[in-house]
């Protein structure tokens, strides 16, 4: 499964992206177009985390009808397709490669340029994946745009992010940093750089002095009251379903973690909020997992329970995957997690006093010491069995001592969570990211994550940016 380690964190990359904007299925940003510098020539830019896999997702469009629009999209099998069609495909690119990675930020780059003298592949609509053109030999279909072909952006004509408007099939998950540059056919490096310490990196650069054009725009989702704000001055695109709480910190900069629906087999749980929210299957006791492994340093996060339909919620960590419908979260020596029915823990099956029972509304809190392999719980901020995260290695209020890393499957620890009744029950998870709005929002001691709860002293937020400088 696609996961990310310590050692796979970029170092000191600059906070050039704060904010990013989450889309959840049903939310989209649009605007009427007036009229185009060059109706020919623009180019498209935009860094995507996907949420949802294996459904038709548009992420950017502009239509003048219901079978006349330019757009791209993400296809039902999680390839990627930049078309122009007008009852019929009048330019194509659709990749074969797959993007079933929901744990990682890429940056699309598609650029129009009709009006062209070549006729070659790529020479009058490209298409950028992190800073690289998609190969010819790597093209599922491929339809070269005609001598100044017109795509559906002219005037009058409605564009859309995140949505295909005459189908609803609406994109999920994160955006960052979009931009449309009406007029201009940009290169990626206009919007991108290869890190120098990492040369595979491709990581976001200044876009603020670009030339936009009459119908252009900058998204940089800063404004949590004005997702749709235009930065760089023109006509802000109108907000459907989008929310103060869409604004996210989860960027390429500073990836979060998130719940991985890619280990999902025996979980058979149902995912939304870009992997942050789940809803167990009624009838297993299969659990889920987060997508960042853990492997040294000291780290918090929260799940709150929404609705508690089976009184049998588990919350832990776990150091293999999940092998059975009936594999509750503490069944094997190799999971340890904390029990909603009676506020007792499971480990290698063996249920053990400990704290309170919670239910729909609480907030639980895991503190994971790997320092000293030490774990922790709350409950809405109180610390059960009288313990204290800070305590070092007498780990004083933890119940357990964890297994040695070399003696579990993955090799690391990784959150988790399930349930083990015959209801189904919602969770949403908060690495420091939350999919949901805090009372109080509170940072760890370097100064990231958003939590109900405090992190304790010396523990920080699931994110690259920790895992970089404090280990994981």
């Amino acid at each position: 499964m696609p996961l990310i380690l310590g050692a796979q964190s970029a170092t000191g990359a600059a906070d050039i992206v704060t904010n990013s904007c989450q889309f959840d299925g049903s939310a989209k940003l649009g605007k009427t177009l007036g009229t185009p510098t060059d109706l020919n020539k623009w180019t498209y830019s935009g860094w995507i985390k996907r949420g949802s896999l294996g459904v038709r997702q548009y992420f950017f469009e502009g239509t003048t009808g219901a079978s006349n629009f330019t757009s791209l999209v993400f296809d039902s099998t999680d390839r990627l397709e930049f078309s122009n069609y007008n009852s019929g495909y009048l330019g194509r690119l659709w990749t074969t490669r797959w993007f079933r990675d929901p744990t990682a930020w890429i940056h699309v780059c598609a650029v129009w340029d009709s009006d062209n003298g070549g006729s070659a592949y790529g020479d009058r609509m490209a298409l950028y994946v992190n800073g690289v053109e998609n190969p010819s030999t790597a093209v599922h279909a491929w339809t070269t745009p005609t001598s100044g072909e017109a795509c559906q952006m002219a005037s009058g004509a409605d564009l859309w992010v995140g949505v295909h408007q005459s189908t609803n099939d609406y994109y999920q998950g994160y955006m960052a940093e979009v931009c449309f540059i009406d007029g201009l056919a940009l290169a990626p490096t206009s919007f991108g750089e290869f890190d120098s310490d990492s040369p595979s990196i491709w990581k976001p650069i200044d876009v603020s002095g670009l030339t936009f054009g009459n119908n252009g725009f900058y998204l940089d989702f800063e404004d949590s009251a004005n997702l749709g704000n235009d930065a760089n001055g023109g006509t802000d695109l109108a907000e459907t379903n989008i929310a103060a709480v869409d604004q996210m910190t989860d960027t390429p900069n500073n990836v979060f973690g998130v719940l991985q629906p890619l280990d999902d087999y025996y979980a058979a749980s149902t995912f939304s909020k870009s992997n942050l929210k789940v809803v167990t299957n009624a009838g297993n006791a299969a659990f889920n997992v987060g997508t960042i492994g853990l492997s040294a340093g000291k780290w918090y996060w929260e799940t709150k329970v929404t609705t508690d339909n089976s009184n049998a919620n588990l919350f832990g960590v776990t150091g293999r995957a999940c092998s059975a419908t009936d594999d509750h979260l503490g069944k094997s020596g190799q999971s340890y997690s904390y029990y909603s029915t009676n506020g007792n823990t499971y480990f290698d099956n063996v249920s053990t006093s400990y704290g309170d029972t919670y239910t729909a509304g609480d907030i639980i809190g895991c503190a994971l010491d790997l320092t000293n392999m030490k774990i922790y719980w709350s409950k809405n901020g109180a610390w059960q069995d009288s313990g204290d995260p800070t305590s070092g290695a007498s780990g004083t209020g933890s119940p357990y001592t964890l297994k040695a890393l070399n003696l579990l499957d993955f090799g690391y620890y990784v959150p988790a969570l399930g349930e083990y009744g015959s209801q189904s029950d919602t969770f949403e998870i908060n690495f420091g990211n939350p999919s949901y709005t805090n009372t109080s929002d509170a940072a760890d001691g370097n100064g990231y994550g958003r939590f109900e709860y405090a992190p304790p002293s010396g523990y920080l937020a699931i994110c690259t940016k920790n895992l970089s400088t404090d280990g994981g």
